[in-house]
């Protein structure tokens, strides 16, 4: 039996708590959110994120130290944009043999990978805790229910990603070790990209001008472009043909409870950013990425135009079907 405690209990995190405890496993869950935690304390049930799906045995807590005190492993069930403040809190607490495994499918301001600014604030702290990064097709209600997935864990330490995807490996889901967390990283963010672009299509069917012949090609472009970009970046190749490549992908850019593509789809129906930001419960991840990886391409000389295409949309830049035409054309 190992501990773990789940930073985050948001639909994702809550979902991999609920896995891990029927697993056997002792867990502890850490949130910010009151209502979360009252839900939790007078039901056992998040409802806020995923509600009618029991957590018996799961203790929550509003205070990072007794979250993490006993935990053997400690995932970062986080939003991108936070996940690097909240590990900034738990530095204090971390004990040297917890290993972390980081789930954020985003970059780090100064687009950096969020793995590499956690090991550097490690580093400073004089810490060596083992880190990792779990990515793959994981949609949280069908990983809540217990249908069969599996996902990559990836650490510069093969030894390390070997060890957590053994013990966290459950009877749904399929935990493989991988040596390229870069990639795995990368392609964690990217695909948020490619599935708003994707939702976008969704979001004209109501229209006539979304279909899904034109969502396959919007999807095939983006693909092409990571594949032709993020080992520039440093990701291998193979990385793209693994769960946390083309498997999460796929899951995101086509399932109805991607927020990604549920952003996009509100995109493509007519509302405005801001308005699809605030009717949104959960994070959509791919706005920031797009704009993020702008940047990061931009500063390294990196042709990208799917991606500039998407942020062109996104900032008003360009019309829908200026959109279209630019995006079904990125090479």
């Amino acid at each position: 039996m190992t501990q773990i405690a789940v930073l985050g209990l948001g639909n994702f995190g809550t979902a991999l708590a609920r896995n891990w405890l029927l697993a056997g496993h002792t867990v502890r869950g850490w949130t910010v959110e009151q209502e979360v935690f009252d839900s939790m304390q007078k039901s056992g049930i998040n409802e806020k994120y995923l509600a009618g799906i029991s957590l018996d045995g799961l203790e929550v807590f509003m205070d990072i130290a007794p979250t993490v005190a006993a935990a053997d492993i400690i995932a970062l069930a986080l939003p991108s944009s936070v996940v690097l403040e909240v590990f900034d809190q738990l530095l204090e607490h971390l004990q040297p043999d917890q290993i972390l495994i980081d789930l954020a499918k985003g970059l780090a301001p100064g687009d950096q990978l969020i793995s590499d600014v956690i090991g550097s604030k490690l580093a400073a702290a004089g810490l060596t805790n083992p880190l990792c990064v779990m990515m793959g097709p994981t949609i949280a209600p069908e990983l809540a229910m217990g249908v069969y997935t599996t996902a990559l864990v990836a650490s510069e330490n093969v030894e390390v990603a070997q060890q957590v995807a053994a013990t966290l490996s459950t009877p749904s889901l399929a935990l493989a070790a991988a040596s390229d967390p870069k990639g795995a990283e990368y392609w964690g963010a990217f695909k948020n990209v490619i599935a708003l672009a994707c939702g976008v299509v969704d979001g004209l069917k109501q229209d006539g001008r979304g279909g899904d012949n034109l969502k396959a090609a919007v999807f095939t472009a983006g693909y092409r472009e990571a594949v032709r970009v993020l080992p520039q970046l440093g990701a291998h190749p193979d990385t793209a043909l693994s769960a946390a490549g083309i498997g999460d992908l796929f899951v995101t850019a086509t399932s109805p409870h991607g927020r990604n593509r549920e952003m996009g789809e509100r995109l493509g129906r007519g509302q405005t950013l801001e308005e699809a930001q605030a009717d949104m419960v959960m994070v959509s991840e791919g706005v920031r990425a797009a704009r993020m990886f702008k940047q990061l391409f931009a500063a390294e000389s990196v042709p990208a135009p799917f991606v500039d295409t998407v942020c062109g949309l996104l900032d008003n830049e360009l019309s829908m079907d200026e959109f279209l035409a630019r995006v079904m054309t990125a090479e």
